[in-house]
């Protein structure tokens, strides 16, 4: 019989802790795939920090390095100077990338370090409780902002693949999503895209993933679908932001 549908080779055959309806799962498989694609498992390296994916390394079937929180651009520039010949990448959440890994990710792109940052924003610390993170919408519930986030205060979202994509270092960013399958097969080629980006030598490549979190954001897994459509996109706007590839540099 033939087979028209298994696990990729990249990903390990065991259970995801994740929450029901946690689109982490999605974006595992979707790198797992590219890996695959470019027949690379072999000679990739990826680098988890703390967050809700500290347990990726149970999960890619590759090496899989450890990184202090907000650290894994700096972690993963180390590998890939050594061992240029491999594909590293890093998964980051919004709260370890856009928070205290702020100034990493800004340096790691500056530099044009040859990585791929794969960074899932659900706008909200997910593994420690659903606190308030740097990409939290206006006026958006959370555990630190019970009367929604007062920009007075606390100040705006950042929007990190328009800030990321104003760096010369930077040669591919995109925002893409994971709330249907039409954008799913988006997402997949952005992933292949930034790996095949990082394999030709032009510098740094991140792809952001809007990413749903129901636990956190108090709803079922199609209401989150439902509100990460309704309020995340209008405010981070899916499509390229910068791609050296094409002729002018950006799209």
């Amino acid at each position: 019989m033939a087979i028209v549908f298994q696990k990729p080779k990249s990903l390990t055959d065991v259970p995801l802790h994740y929450c029901p309806g946690c689109t982490h799962g999605i974006i595992h498989r979707l790198v797992a795939e590219a890996v695959d694609g470019l027949d690379m498992q072999a000679k990739t390296v990826g680098v988890a920090p703390v967050g809700c994916a500290v347990f990726a390394y149970n999960y890619f079937n590759c090496d899989m390095v450890e990184a202090p929180h907000g650290r894994a651009p700096a972690v993963a520039t180390g590998v890939k100077r050594v061992c240029p010949q491999n594909l590293v990448f890093t998964y980051q959440g919004d709260g370890d990338l856009a928070a205290i890994g702020t100034a990493e990710i800004v340096h790691a792109a500056s530099r044009g370090e040859n990585i791929t940052v794969i960074f899932v924003n659900n706008a909200i610390y997910g593994m420690t409780g659903g606190q308030m993170a740097p990409t939290s919408l206006p006026n958006q519930v959370t555990q630190t902002s019970p009367y929604g986030r007062d920009v007075k205060t606390a100040g705006y979202p950042i929007r990190v693949c328009e800030m990321l994509s104003t760096l010369t270092g930077t040669a591919y960013a995109e925002r893409v999503s994971v709330d249907n399958v039409p954008n799913i097969r988006k997402t997949a080629k952005a992933i292949r895209k930034a790996f095949e980006i990082q394999k030709a030598g032009l510098g740094f490549s991140i792809v952001e993933v809007l990413s749903t979190c129901p636990t956190n954001w108090g709803l079922s897994p199609v209401e989150s679908l439902d509100w990460l459509r309704d309020n995340m996109t209008p405010y981070y706007p899916l499509g390229v932001y910068k791609d050296t590839t094409n002729e002018g540099g950006a799209a």
